[in-house]
Order: C-alpha cells, then structure tokens, then sequence
C-alpha cells in the first residue's frame, strides 16, 4: 500500500478500500509520523475495511474499540463514510461503547457507518447524539450480554434516513430496547431487519408490524424484514388469525410470508418475513415451510418435533441452493416416516439429494438416521463437506466401525471432524478420512 500510494500524486482520491486488515495497520500507518498522513487525513472520505482480526487475538473490545475504530474517526479527518466489512474472518472484533466516554467514538461528518456491534446496547450508546450528521446505519449484533439500566437519549433521529439491523441470536429485550429505538427513527426512508426474539407477550405479525413500526414511519418507502418469535402459545388465543402454514399479503407494496411451527408441548416459533427473502441465516424452520426459493441461504438450522423424511430434504435442497452450512435438531427417527419403505408410486422419495455447496453439517443433536441420510451416498451428494460435527457412536455404527463403502464418498472430504463423547481410532479410521 505504501510503496503504491508514494509512488505517484492522487490528488482526486478520496475512496480507500484495504483487504486483509488488522490493528498492526492502523498502528503503523494512522499516524502523525506516516508518510501518507495527508491523503489519509486530508483526502480519504471514504473507507472500507476487510477486517482479519480475530477477537481470540486482540485482547479487550473495548481496547480495540479505543485504538482502532475509535482512532480512525480522530485520525480522518473528512471520513464520511466507513464501512467494516467481513473477509475471512466471519467474528472480526466488534464495536464496543460500554463503559467508554462518548469521545471515544466521536465524528462530526460521518454520514454512513457499517460494523457489527458487541451488544444491542453498544447501539444504543451509538445513537446517543455523538454521530449527528449519520443518515446510514448497518450494523449487526454479535451477544446477547446484560442489557444495561442506564436510560439512554432517546431524541429523535431525524436525519437517519436508511437503517440496518441483524441479531442471529434471540434476544428478550424486543420491547424494552428495540421498538423505543425504532419509534425515534420517524424520517427513516429504508429499514431492514432480521431478529430472533423470545419471551413476549405475544407474536410479532403484521398486525404488529404495522401498528408498532410502520405507523411510526410516515416516510418509509422499503421495508425488508425476517423476525422470529419463540414462545410459548395457548392453542386457543395466542396463535396469529392468518393461516398456520403461511400466507401471503401485502404491506405497503411489500410481499411476505410467515410460518407457525411447533417445536414442543406448548412451545411455537412465529416466522414472518418479506419475500423475497435477502438473508443469508434462517433458523428453527420444520417441516412446514413455503414453497419459495431463499436464494442467498447458506446457514440454515432446521428443527421439528415430527421427523424429517428424504423428500423434506429434497424440499431443502430445491429451496436453498447455495446451502452451505446445515444444522439438524431432531430426535424422532425418520423410521417414523417410513424412509426405509419407500413407496413404489413416490420416485421423488428414490432420487439422492444433492448439496452441490454444502461445506458444514452438524448432525450432533439429531437422531443416528439423519448422519445415515446425510453420509450415505445413495441418498445425499454432498462433493465439498469439509467440517462434519457428530456423536462418535452414531458415526461409527453408520460407517459400520469405517468399513462401510456407501458412506465412504461423502466422509473422504472432511477436514474438519468433531466428535461428542468418548472414542478411539479404529485402524480405519484416517483411511476413511485421508484429509484429517
């Protein structure tokens, strides 16, 4: 970067975009003594960053927070818009304002930001009038954390014009942090959001969705969305008045669908999302689900307390196309469902499912029959799986002790074993994963 950036005079650059970068670059080039101290300070109003940083190798958030997000914005000077971004690294440290005074991360002229956050509340401290001039904010939680008593500012926002959020894990503080948030955001023109919520009083629907966000939003002319519900339901008032299986309306011009799923005795999750659906997550999905195409999935957890037949996955496959990472959470053996006894009139139920992307699958919290649908190369394709997550009994007993030839195919690319519970190494075993 430094030998390119002396080599010439780019007096019309003003965009900055760096892969591969970690704290030692901000150490060693952010500074008053660096040779590209002007461009930087003077000319960069735009910078992208492809953090590489680990959070197992910085130390403390908050340090990193201080010395690197925190520097960046005392250090350039015109930065209005600055985005950090993912590279290898899926957990690049995360914005953490707790506990930090309010100059820590402080700018007078950024107008779009893009990080992942440590906790719903760092959002908060974020929005608490230290960026005033911020009209885009994306930004995703990585923690629940202990949400703080502190009181917030909760002023309204007026010039925040485009707003992104996704938490991929459940939080229980909807109500008391998230909608007071939304209801500041009145001259909001575009939202996003993907939240996993638990413990309410009720269902997110559209009912709610209109009354509780939308009506707060006068100008808002996008509104794309995945929100999730866990709770507890009572059969006979709690469960939402549209269809239990899915339905399709509109909501200021948006298509969406929900989902009722059943995951155990009065236990339920509500899905309700925009179409079509944008998100690379989807979660606790069963065996009801729309008949829609999720083209950009690629993590998907699927959980029911009815078994998972071949043709459910076949429905999958067909569904997310880029799946490449698949997480099952099932007990009931697919016997239930008479996989074994295929019909004669069903040939759909003959054909192998192929996951032509399919890198990661953790078969841990599922029954035996669901490691034999998915190493069992008669029934599942899967060319790249690298990462296989198992209990060491059923990866034995469905490998027959590593001798079994119709598993062997889709074990031979797995560079990445974890075994539950107590085990040896068969002879066989590296034989049967040369890649380990």
């Amino acid at each position: 970067m430094e030998r390119i950036l002396l080599a010439a005079d780019y007096p019309n650059l003003t965009k900055l975009k760096l892969f591969n970068f970690e704290q030692k670059i901000a150490l060693n080039y952010f500074t008053n003594e660096s040779p590209l101290r002007y461009i930087f300070q003077q000319q960069i109003t735009e910078l992208i960053l492809g953090n590489r940083d680990r959070n197992s190798m910085i130390g403390s958030s908050k340090k990193y927070t201080t010395n690197v997000y925190g520097h960046i914005l005392k250090f350039f000077k015109n930065l209005k818009y600055l985005s950090i971004i993912e590279t290898f690294n899926p957990s690049y440290p995360c914005l953490s304002l707790h506990k930090l005074p309010p100059a820590t991360f402080f700018s007078s002229t950024l107008t779009h930001l893009c990080i992942n956050m440590f906790t719903l509340d760092d959002c908060l401290y974020l929005l608490d009038g230290r960026l005033k001039q911020l009209s885009t904010l994306i930004i995703g939680i990585s923690y629940v954390g202990e949400f703080s008593s502190i009181i917030h500012n909760m002023d309204g926002l007026p010039n925040l014009k485009c707003f992104s959020l996704k938490c991929y894990v459940q939080i229980n503080q909807y109500d008391n942090k998230i909608l007071p948030l939304l209801h500041r955001m009145s001259f909001l023109e575009k939202l996003t959001l993907y939240l996993r919520t638990k413990n309410r009083a009720g269902f997110i629907d559209n009912t709610h969705l209109q009354n509780e966000i939308l009506i707060y939003m006068p100008r808002l002319h996008s509104f794309t969305f995945y929100i999730s519900t866990d709770n507890t339901v009572d059969l006979f008032h709690d469960v939402p008045r549209q269809d239990n299986q899915r339905i399709v309306t509109n909501i200021r011009q948006q298509l969406m669908a929900n989902i009722m799923h059943y995951t155990g005795d009065n236990k339920a999750v509500y899905h309700i999302f925009s179409l079509p659906f944008v998100f690379d997550h989807l979660e606790d999905i069963g065996n009801i689900f729309p008949d829609t195409i999720f083209s950009y999935v690629t993590y998907l957890l699927v959980q029911d307390i009815f078994a998972f037949n071949h043709e459910f996955f076949i429905r999958i496959a067909r569904s997310c196309p880029l799946l490449n990472n698949l997480r099952i959470v099932n007990f009931q053996s697919q016997s239930t469902c008479n996989l074994n006894t295929f019909s004669s009139d069903s040939s759909q139920s003959y054909s192998i499912v192929e996951y032509p992307y399919l890198t990661s699958l953790d078969v841990r919290t599922a029954d035996i029959d669901y490691a034999e649908q998915f190493l069992n190369e008669t029934k599942t394709y899967a060319p790249y799986l690298a990462e296989l997550t198992i209990h060491y009994r059923n990866l034995e007993m469905v490998t027959n002790n590593f001798k079994r030839e119709e598993t062997r195919w889709n074990c031979a690319k797995v560079k990445r074993l974890i075994m539950i519970g107590t085990w040896v190494h068969p002879k066989d075993f590296y034989l049967y994963f040369p890649l380990l």
